[in-house]
């Protein structure tokens, strides 16, 4: 089988196996690539956009009136949206096509820039910028619909690669708008500064899309498989744990800087030379846990990582009872590391768990690989979505901790006895065997079990 190559009026592939290793081996591989390049950066400036308002609430002094627990109100609230768009974006791939949504998407982001850049300024009241802030939200369903299209572009045995590539390419916009800001801040610049940088930025990323990636005519939406994938155990499952990884990352990116300066008393230029330093470890290191995932499985990558994250999580209580900056700082990038890493092997467990249980329910061959493959699409959307939402959760805890005890240090606490939660799900559900073997009654929930160590 050959790649048959997209008309050049509408970049639709009629065909596409890439389990078939003569396609993938001949064309498939480059195609894929090349679509997966260009959907990095459109997620890329999505995530930038969505978690613009982590770096312009530090510019934002007390001549704007606001108090910190209307920073993290108003950095929930723009999570909040992030993570619910992300069940419509993921559904707009199959509807649209991967190309045609990225160009859209990718076009969407000027809305919220544009507001922003109209009402950044000191007088403008509290609900005005709660309102501008929900627009940014939608940047965060850039994620959703990059990650379904480019899934539906790589081999199984690929995907922990492809998919951590995908999304450290995009989490890694999280950094780079908060170095943005840091030189903006320390030239002496204003937040309209930063705004009018993207605004550019924007407008290539979409038409980078049009000229360069494709739409597959084989996915299509399936409301049946996103009925079904509702229905799974195992869909719920994941997002618990993807709120364990990436729910502590995109929580700790928006409130990283406030943290510093609200319990540590840093200024401005001072916590924006400190809060990219996490965000951007744990976009660069997703890629690799995948890749481990792929190597190792990802059930026994994401419960060492819980380990590494609960033990963090522990050093974090202590530094911040001891209000000992440098110790806090270090432990913090290396939880934000941690946090990515588990991203990756999270992601890596999805695609599997279901080829898993296609196996266990007596499908081969392509019958199996397109059965686990129709499930693990339809729930990628819906896991994406409930683990931003820990995000959400991150920052209001944050934001009660510092009104009831002035300090973060209870959400600390509650952040731990989580993690320790998430240990015990990954090892309870994929890790520890409970049916015995050979059971008649219960063969292919245990075949299915056998094989869930290996995802």
């Amino acid at each position: 089988m050959t790649a048959p190559a997209p008309t050049p009026r509408s970049r639709w592939i009629q065909e596409w196996d890439p389990e078939d290793e003569t396609f993938w081996n001949a064309t498939g591989e480059k195609v894929a690539r090349r679509n997966l390049v260009f959907s990095v950066l459109s997620e890329h400036i999505g995530f930038s956009i969505w978690t613009m308002w982590s770096v312009l609430v530090l510019f934002m002094g007390p001549e704007y009136g606001l108090t910190p627990a209307d920073k993290f109100l108003l950095t929930s609230m723009v999570t909040l949206v992030g993570a619910v768009v992300r069940v419509p974006y993921t559904f707009a791939v199959a509807l649209f096509g991967g190309r045609n949504w990225t160009i859209v998407s990718a076009g969407l982001l000027l809305v919220p820039t544009v507001a922003a850049f109209a009402v950044m300024k000191p007088g403008t009241s509290f609900g005005t910028f709660l309102l501008v802030g929900l627009l940014a939200g939608i940047g965060g369903g850039n994620f959703a619909s990059s990650m379904t299209n480019i899934n539906a572009f790589f081999p199984l045995r690929k995907k922990g690669w492809a998919l951590g590539l995908n999304a450290g390419g995009g989490n890694i916009g999280v950094p780079v708008i908060q170095l943005v800001a840091l030189a903006i801040i320390g030239a002496g610049g204003g937040p309209r500064v930063l705004l009018a940088i993207y605004i550019p930025l924007i407008l290539a990323a979409a038409v980078l899309a049009a000229l360069f990636m494709d739409n597959l005519a084989t996915v299509r939406n399936d409301t049946g498989a996103a009925i079904d994938a509702a229905k799974d155990a195992h869909t719920w499952i994941m997002s618990f744990l993807y709120v364990g990884t990436f729910g502590s990352f995109i929580g700790y990116a928006f409130a990283f800087g406030q943290v510093l300066q609200v319990q540590f008393g840093r200024t401005p230029l001072q916590a924006a030379y400190l809060t990219f330093i996490g965000p951007l470890l744990g976009s660069l290191i997703r890629p690799f846990g995948g890749r481990l995932a792929d190597t190792y499985g990802g059930a026994k990558i994401t419960l060492w990582n819980y380990v590494g994250m609960a033990a963090a999580t522990a050093l974090l209580v202590v530094a911040s009872v001891d209000k000992s900056l440098p110790f806090f700082v270090t432990v913090f990038v290396v939880l934000f590391a941690l946090s990515g890493l588990g991203n990756g092997s999270t992601y890596k467990m999805i695609p599997g768990i279901f080829q898993a249980k296609a196996l266990a329910k007596g499908f081969t061959g392509e019958e199996a690989v397109a059965h686990g493959r129709r499930l693990s699409g339809a729930s990628m959307g819906l896991i994406g979505a409930v683990g931003a939402l820990g995000g959400v959760g991150i920052n209001l805890a944050f934001r009660q901790s510092f009104l009831s005890y002035g300090s973060g240090t209870g959400a600390f606490v509650a952040f731990l006895v989580f993690y320790g939660l998430c240990f015990a799900v990954t090892w309870a559900v994929y890790l520890h065997r409970t049916v015995p073997e050979g059971h008649p009654a219960t063969a292919t929930e245990a075949k299915a079990q056998l094989s869930y160590a290996e995802v």
